[in-house]
């Protein structure tokens, strides 16, 4: 199986990290997530303009028509230097779901201002007390003339407070359904506020809230939700390949130049051990993760193939995580150095749709599925 990029895929590859590099390659990240929105709109644009925001969407609908495999070369390279665009929330799990779910009007509407950067979407889907379920409890939908009104909370919305559109679910006599609601709807209130690791959530309450149903007729979107969820999972364990492969050879390059007692830090066997178990902790993820990838190209078991990633990337990602502060030493628990701030986003990530507990519970759940294999025949 061929696993390396071809020649569209490196020159995107190598647009994206000119791209990137630029935009926080130094501390620029410090003072662009220091004030809302947390991200920079001028890199947003210039994303839009590469056609970065319209990569999985078909060319009917405004978008480039990639697949999953493009998708995760942009959500790498946003890992490799922390960038705070909220790629995989807006494009991957937002846009994924209209164009999934959406009429054709909808997804016509909806993701050519999304890949052109005019509108940045968020999933409401969280609500206080649930655990990463694809079904809506607290919010729900009342059908009002020949609209529908929504009431309850959703948090934590992730850049909940500069979505242009919610897409957002709810339930609707035990079912869940989706509904875009507009930015500026009446009875909307958005509370934003920061997290710990530079970007934005928010609480968003409805009051009766006026709300357009996503797609057509009444049938149960908790399966869509599970699915576009999942594909998100793989793009997020992307972004945490580029967080942590960064990690590594920051890392890396620590050992090789800081000094003491006179020699350089990779002098030290023990050290060195550290950083070789790093390594094989990020490529054993980085395995998994591409598997995980093909699944979701072939349109296979898509929602165990993002459960067994999550829970490799989960172990992978706090591993590196502590060693590289460990490493370190001192300078890697101060805000200043940058560290502590990509272990900061990996530990976010492990918390974003699910954590590696949460998967590994789903996955020793279905044990009981699988033949028994004999070793000895």
């Amino acid at each position: 199986m061929e696993f390396s990029y071809d020649s569209e895929q490196v020159a995107l590859r190598e647009a994206v990290h000119g791209l990137l590099t630029r935009a926080y390659g130094g501390d620029q990240r410090r003072a662009v997530t220091a004030k809302d929105p947390g991200f920079d709109e001028g890199t947003w644009g210039r994303l839009a303009e590469m056609g970065v925001l319209g990569l999985p969407f078909a060319e009917a609908d405004g978008g480039m028509g990639a697949g999953p495999v493009e998708v995760s070369i942009v959500a790498e390279e946003v890992g490799r230097v922390l960038a705070p665009e909220p790629f995989v929330a807006a494009v991957v799990l937002a846009g994924g779901l209209v164009s999934d779910v959406g009429t054709a009007a909808q997804r016509s509407e909806v993701l050519s201002a999304l890949a052109e950067g005019t509108l940045v979407p968020a999933f409401a889907h969280p609500e206080p007390g649930s655990r990463w379920e694809p079904t809506a409890r607290s919010v729900t939908a009342t059908a009002d003339g020949g609209g529908w009104t929504l009431t309850g909370v959703k948090e934590p919305v992730p850049h909940g407070a500069r979505a242009d559109l919610l897409v957002v679910s709810a339930a609707v006599e035990g079912a869940t359904r989706l509904f875009l609601v507009q930015g500026d709807a009446a009875g909307l209130t958005r509370t934003g506020y920061r997290t710990h690791d530079g970007t934005r959530a928010a609480k968003v309450e409805f009051d009766g809230t006026p709300a357009e149903l996503l797609g057509e007729g009444d049938a149960d979107r908790a399966a869509a939700i599970e699915k576009a969820q999942a594909r998100a999972r793989v793009a997020y364990a992307h972004e945490a390949l580029g967080a942590m492969e960064t990690a590594l050879t920051t890392t890396a390059e620590y050992l090789r130049t800081r000094k003491q007692f006179g020699v350089t830090l990779n002098k030290f066997q023990a050290l060195t051990f550290r950083a070789a178990d790093m390594y094989v902790s990020l490529e054993l993820a980085r395995s998994t993760v591409l598997w995980a990838t093909l699944a979701v190209d072939a349109d296979g078991d898509v929602v165990t193939a993002a459960d067994r990633a999550r829970l490799q990337v989960s172990r992978a990602s706090r591993h590196l995580g502590k060693e590289a502060i460990q490493l370190h030493g001192g300078i890697g628990m101060t805000a200043e150095y940058k560290i502590g701030h990509y272990t900061s986003r990996l530990t976010a990530i492990d918390h974003l749709l699910g954590d590696g507990d949460w998967a590994l519970a789903r996955l020793a759940a279905t044990v009981g599925d699988h033949e028994t294999v004999d070793p000895l025949s």
